[in-house]
């Protein structure tokens, strides 16, 4: 018995003793620091949360150098063109069929971890898809370092600031590991990146071998038509005040009087059937920062308010003066939406009309 309790602490402390020489190594030789992006891919083009997260890593102190993985099909010809964004130094991509959108996040990870060892990084970022939320932390427990989740800001190398409390507070977490691994909020940091002429490199990768633990089944797509809810410049919101699925028709008519407009919902309307979840805008839905914001029959709890309170301009229609929602909102207007949303459909297309 003595004997296997020896050779189990002296397992224990060689694993600590790595752990405190890499920390060690890292903290001495390691002065300037080189960051990794793991890369998505929407539509065809580099997603916007993975260009949130490029601008992320520039703002990391002493990073000499800013690095993009992509993986899948079109991962090719998606590298080529992220090659031209300038705070970009070197893409990485692997195009073969295991890292396809329905493919395994633990062949991502695994992937992901080879190149952070490879090429000796010291951040490792990713947005906070649903996607980057199963790749990231496996990519953390195979590193063996904590995540920091949801960064909002970075304060420098080894600090980095998010949101708690739904949003009602602000934590700054300073991170000693080797390597940090993050997830950062996209609507925090911009995603217009310029194009440069020096291009970047463009690395292919081999796939390792696949994870055979599990197997895709299969994969439900909602079709939906208009611009994504994340990305559109405009977002139109319904709440429980909807009272019906039907009703939400004419959120759907007011959308697209108004360009590059996406329909959105509060929680309580997604737990009421009105609406499908992919609409869903709050803290356990998508987080979105549009250049306006209507609000239409939503209370405003702080769960909807953290997803949406980084809009540029929020207008808001309730009848309950008392509302949560007004205390947030540039403009409000107290009134019964089923009698204001029609009319102000009315006043946008007869502005359309007049204007032709």
């Amino acid at each position: 018995v003595f004997t296997c309790l020896g050779s189990v602490f002296g397992i224990m402390l060689r694993n600590c003793a790595v752990r405190v020489q890499r920390k060690w190594l890292h903290a001495h030789f390691n002065r300037y620091a080189s960051s990794l992006v793991v890369g998505e891919i929407s539509n065809g083009t580099l997603a916007d949360s993975t260009k949130s997260c490029i601008t992320a890593a520039t703002q990391i102190a002493n990073n000499e150098s800013v690095s993009v993985l992509l993986t899948g099909t079109e991962s090719e010809r998606v590298a080529n063109e992220t090659a031209k964004l300038q705070p970009v130094c070197k893409v990485f991509y692997c195009d073969s069929q295991q890292y396809t959108s329905n493919g395994l996040t633990e062949n991502v990870a695994d992937l992901v971890c080879s190149v952070v060892e490879q090429g000796n990084f010291s951040h490792v970022l990713g947005g906070t898809s649903s996607f980057i939320r199963d790749v990231i932390p496996r990519c953390a427990g195979i590193l063996d370092v904590s995540q920091v989740s949801d960064c909002t800001k970075i304060v420098d190398e080894s600090t980095f600031q998010r949101a708690i409390y739904a949003g009602n507070a602000i934590c700054s977490v300073r991170s000693n590991e080797a390597i940090k691994v993050l997830t950062v909020r996209p609507t925090a940091f911009a995603c217009d990146l310029e194009q440069t002429s020096d291009v970047a490199s463009v690395e292919k990768l081999e796939p390792l071998p696949a994870f055979d633990g599990k197997q895709f089944i299969a994969d439900e797509l909602v079709a939906s038509s208009g611009p994504s809810l994340t990305s559109a410049d405009a977002v139109v919101s319904g709440g429980r005040g909807m009272k019906n699925g039907e009703n939400f028709q004419m959120l759907q008519t007011l959308c697209e009087l108004i360009p590059d407009c996406a329909m959105g919902a509060s929680r309580a309307a997604v737990d009421a059937g009105f609406v499908s979840n992919d609409l869903q805008v709050g803290q356990t839905g998508k987080c979105v920062a549009p250049n306006m914001y209507l609000a239409v029959g939503i209370s405003g709890a702080i769960q909807h308010v953290a997803g949406m309170k980084d809009s540029k301009l929020i207008f808001a229609i309730n009848n309950d003066p008392e509302a949560p929602i007004f205390s947030i909102a540039d403009y409000g207007l107290v009134a019964d939406l089923f009698d204001a949303v029609p009319k102000l459909t009315e006043i946008i297309q007869n502005n359309k009309a007049a204007a032709k």
